[in-house]
């Protein structure tokens, strides 16, 4: 994209870009406090990750987990905010071992696949960093840092979102004056593509290869039009 995208603190609000966030998140003031607070009799381990595509860092997370959350459900969450859009298979490589949506195992010379049904602390460790892959046609394939590890109150969701990248403003590909609304996905491979509303009705490749602008690394590939859970642009807790 070319773009230094910042993102937005859960805790303050304040915007900064990836590798600043990473470092905010352990200093930010209000975090802090929020996390001194903490008094419940109930601990848990979290883990926290900052997750991008494999080859850029146009899109962003950082999320903190559940340490007795499994694979599956941090399987889910990449599904629900970036990348489901037709039921592909996915699966994680950590340490040379697959864990699949649907393990394989007739494999002849392969080991076979393990399933995500494995609790994080028994996969994970701080300063690990693994891969994933959504879609063994059109892969979208990501990378999960393991940044972080602290112990606190034992909280009713597995996964936090920290911080995540702001939408990009893409401009139509065709007249260059307008913000992109849609893509198409034949032209998108080229890098281009990207048309707002009025070139998008007299595009060469027709209505039917039109997807979705959205704030995710899966934009243009295979039927992708957004996430129906999570908005694009993340919004703080009220400071």
């Amino acid at each position: 994209m070319g773009q230094k995208i910042k993102g937005k603190c859960k805790y303050c609000g304040k915007e900064y870009t990836l590798s600043y966030m990473i470092r905010h998140l352990s200093e930010c003031k209000k975090r802090e406090a929020r996390l001194d607070a903490e008094n419940g009799k109930r601990q848990c381990g979290y883990f926290e990750l900052v997750i991008h595509p494999k080859y850029s860092k146009d899109y962003w997370l950082i999320v903190e987990v559940r340490e007795t959350a499994e694979l599956m459900d941090v399987d889910s969450f990449l599904r629900d905010i970036w990348l489901e859009c037709c039921g592909h298979l996915s699966a994680f490589e950590i340490y040379g071992t697959r864990y699949e949506s649907v393990p394989m195992d007739d494999f002849i010379w392969e080991e076979p696949s393990k399933s995500m049904n494995y609790k994080l602390d028994t996969v994970l460790e701080e300063g690990m960093t693994i891969g994933y892959e959504y879609d063994f046609g059109s892969t979208t394939e990501l990378v999960i840092d393991v940044t972080d590890y602290r112990v606190g109150d034992l909280k009713k969701e597995k996964i936090t979102i920290l911080s995540r990248n702001n939408p990009y403003e893409i401009m139509c590909s065709e007249c260059g004056k307008h913000p992109a609304v849609a893509v198409c996905a034949e032209c998108a491979w080229g890098g281009d593509g990207f048309l707002c509303e009025e070139c998008s009705k007299t595009h060469e490749c027709g209505e039917e290869m039109l997807l979705d602008v959205c704030n995710s690394p899966r934009m243009g590939v295979c039927g992708y039009c957004g996430s129906e859970i999570y908005p694009d642009q993340f919004t703080p807790d009220k400071c």
